[in-house]
């Protein structure tokens, strides 16, 4: 138990004290913040704001209606000109036009026109052109309803009295199906970026252990198991440290946000958001089970990442080539939760939950839906055995090619090899 310990405590000071992670700890909040502003910033500024003429050549339109959709959406605005066809093709851009559109004549109220080309001098996307269809729609619609003798009152009548349908379940009513597949998604792609990330940070961690020998020394003195359990914990402990520290960093900038009273029409909403999800969950058993899943995952395959960085040399490409069924293993079962979203108790969901290789994923992404309710507790528990049981066979597999392939160079292992060197007997 001391060797374990020892090794943690190795693993864990080892990496928290290098200057990578210090810096990636404090520049990937930043780099989010700044993507998401910065995202925000660019969809609010960068936007072209466009002038097209519009020549009506049916008499549906009117300059009244135009210039009241111009009113309530200034960014696109709609002119109607009485200029010649062929004399606006040729001077829009002098009279300060980005395009320009020509109602046909035979256009029918009843039946409309299927589509209406964009003409403008450059070749516009279809994303660009949407804010003046969506306009030229709206002052249809308009039209449509005047035809039609329906006021705004029977307008509105029409557009608020469709019948609502969400899923209630019978057990808990206090369940909310939106909020449940909101978490589930969250939770699941969480462990699936931490799984990738850091169980290709324990590889690469064994792989310089194996170039700088250090290991040779450390192997010599302790078992492959508790070597293995040692590293994997270590590491595990840094993770957490991490995304400890990330989420200690969004709730400062959300109190400091909060503190100066920025957009607090927003911040009420968001409140109001917050306190609706953590009345319709179970708060306390989801963050047991994510923060055990989590562990759960990572130890599993944190494990094979290290068999893998124990019998590669400094060989990248080898490294990524070995890896690769075990990073498939982790794309199949973020794969496999959107189906299991759809139904969280059909056989799918539910054998995926059990399996220790996509248990962490798929039973996160049930739990929020209710528990004992969507997922039993005889579920629950057996997901949870099995993965233990999942971790230490694949820790002691991990460990027997570990012991072998650390002091093994120059040759290039495969699959096969490293299953030999599991059940040889020392």
């Amino acid at each position: 138990m001391n060797k374990i310990l020892l090794i943690i405590r190795r693993e864990y000071l080892t990496r928290v004290r290098k200057r990578t992670f210090i810096i990636s700890t404090i520049l990937f909040p930043l780099l989010y913040l700044g993507l998401i502003f910065g995202t925000t910033y660019i969809a609010t500024k960068g936007g072209s704001n466009l002038k097209v003429a519009v020549v009506d050549s049916s008499g549906y339109f009117d300059k009244g209606r135009v210039e009241r959709e111009n009113l309530l959406d200034s960014s696109t605005v709609l002119t109607l000109v009485s200029e010649q066809p062929d004399s606006l093709r040729a001077n829009f851009k002098e009279m300060g036009y980005d395009g320009f559109l020509i109602i046909p004549a035979n256009l029918n109220w009843e039946k409309g026109v299927k589509k209406i080309p964009l003409q403008s001098n450059n070749t516009m996307s279809n994303e660009g052109a949407a804010p003046v269809q969506a306009k030229l729609n709206r002052i249809w619609g308009s039209i449509k309803n005047e035809k039609l003798g329906i006021d705004e009152t029977k307008k509105n009548i029409l557009e608020t009295s469709n019948i609502g349908l969400y899923p209630q379940n019978i057990n808990d009513k206090s369940a909310n199906s939106g909020v449940a597949s909101g978490i589930g998604y969250v939770a699941g792609f969480l462990i699936y970026f931490i799984l990738l990330l850091y169980g290709s940070q324990v590889m690469m961690g064994v792989m310089e252990e194996k170039t700088s020998r250090i290991a040779e020394v450390i192997v010599s003195s302790v078992k492959p198991f508790q070597l293995m359990l040692g590293k994997i914990i270590g590491i595990s402990l840094v993770a957490l440290t991490q995304f400890f520290l990330w989420i200690i960093f969004i709730f400062v900038i959300y109190n400091i946000t909060k503190a100066t009273g920025q957009s607090n029409a927003t911040m009420n909403n968001m409140v109001g958001g917050v306190q609706e999800v953590f009345t319709s969950i179970n708060v306390p058993l989801i963050l047991f089970c994510f923060g055990f899943y989590l562990l759960g995952g990572f130890f599993f395959y944190a494990s094979l990442y290290a068999a893998i960085g124990s019998a590669v040399n400094e060989d990248m490409r080898e490294a990524q080539s070995l890896s690769f069924p075990i990073t498939m293993l982790v794309i199949i079962s973020i794969a496999l939760m959107s189906a299991a979203m759809k139904d969280p108790t059909g056989p799918l969901a539910v054998w995926g939950s059990i399996i220790p290789f996509s248990s962490p994923i798929m039973m996160m992404a049930r739990i929020p839906f209710g528990v004992p309710g969507t997922v039993p507790w005889w579920q629950l528990g057996l997901s949870m055995v099995s993965l233990v049981v999942g971790f230490i066979l694949t820790t002691w597999f991990a460990g027997k090619i570990y012991r072998t392939g650390i002091l093994m160079y120059g040759k290039k292992p495969t699959w096969k090899e490293m299953i030999k060197w599991a059940f040889r007997k020392n």
